[in-house]
């Protein structure tokens, strides 16, 4: 339970944990941030690490001079490819076959995983470029791509494109938008807010299938 409140804490006041990354770490800070958020899209385990809020902290205290943008930019692209595509490699060697028994099986969200082979089914390779605004089914989604041995080129091509999207939008807002007075003063909402329109295409897909489930029965 600490655990998990803890995490909501770092996700919720990013910008308060970014003044003591900064503060502490000064310009390995990039090195901090890079390995978050390839984590965070590499490693099938870790879904829970902060996102799109990372991003939009980062942008804004990009604005602030803390960060120069196009370097953080860089920084946050470079790890979201290169999550996406170890996540990939990941699910092509294990592949679907992981035991609920087992370590990794217990480890998982089964629940989470087969919400993104669902969606993955539906979506095809657009999957992986819609999961960039999803979480957990951001990281999921090229685990799922490579267990059905999706074609790489074919995979590599959505993955670029939409961490090209995913980083340059979330950041940019925050460098736009981050330090105005009332986003400013009510951070924890906006990224609330964040989150919410990140699982907005998620949760509209639940209610057509649900919907649709009602429809044939």
């Amino acid at each position: 339970m600490n655990l998990i409140q803890g995490l909501i804490s770092f996700i919720l006041h990013i910008d308060e944990h970014l003044v003591d990354i900064i503060q502490i770490f000064g310009g390995w800070s990039y090195v901090i941030l890079f390995l978050i958020v390839f984590i965070e899209t590499g490693v099938v385990i870790f879904p829970f690490l902060p996102g799109d809020s990372l991003l939009f902290a980062g942008g804004a205290f990009a604005a602030l001079e803390a960060f120069n943008i196009w370097l953080l930019v860089a920084v946050f692209f470079v790890a979201a490819v290169l999550g996406d595509t170890v996540n990939y490699h990941i699910g092509r060697k294990v592949g679907m076959s992981i035991s609920p028994d087992s370590w990794l099986g217990k480890v998982i969200n089964q629940e989470k995983m087969k919400a993104a082979e669902k969606f993955f089914n539906t979506h095809g390779g657009k999957t992986i470029l819609i999961a960039r605004f999803m979480p957990f089914v951001r990281t999921f989604a090229p685990f799922v791509a490579g267990a059905s041995r999706m074609n790489y080129r074919y995979f590599a091509f959505y993955n670029v494109v939409g961490a090209a999207f995913w980083v340059g939008i979330c950041t940019m807002l925050g460098y736009l938008f981050g330090n105005i007075p009332i986003i400013k003063e009510n951070f924890s909402t906006v990224l609330l807010a964040i989150i919410f329109l990140s699982v907005l295409p998620a949760l509209i897909g639940i209610v057509k299938s649900k919907f649709s489930s009602q429809a044939v029965r």
